[in-house]
């Protein structure tokens, strides 16, 4: 079965960067991959998908501040102009069953990333 892990969360003043990394051990056949993020009180969103096939899509909220990569056994969110309502859990998910990361049924722990002055 796979597994998930994220690292890399932690506290950044505005304006700060983080790289979130998810390691990936187990077997799954993968269709797609993704970063998602949940913040008290509110539901979880997406917040970048990337396809086996390399295509990638960036939800709304954080588009042109996030990059999404692969690389072996892991995935990488690199964000950077982080601001306060980016303070949420992030998780990590794979879907074995669809593309564009709409109903993925494995995921990390997630890792807490707090943004704040």
């Amino acid at each position: 079965r796979l597994q998930l892990e994220e690292s890399g969360g932690g506290s950044v003043k505005p304006g700060g960067s983080l790289r979130l990394t998810c390691v990936d051990s187990g077997y799954a056949y993968t269709y797609s991959m993704g970063w998602f993020r949940q913040a008290p009180g509110k539901e979880r969103e997406q917040v970048a998908c990337m396809n086996k096939e390399g295509d990638a899509h960036y939800g709304l909220s954080m588009a042109g501040r996030v990059t999404i990569s692969r690389g072996p056994n892991r995935l990488d969110l690199e964000m950077k102009n982080l601001r306060s309502e980016d303070t949420a859990m992030y998780y990590c998910a794979f879907d074995d069953k669809k593309y564009w990361c709409l109903s993925p049924d494995y995921w990390g722990p997630g890792t807490q990333v707090s943004v704040s002055s």
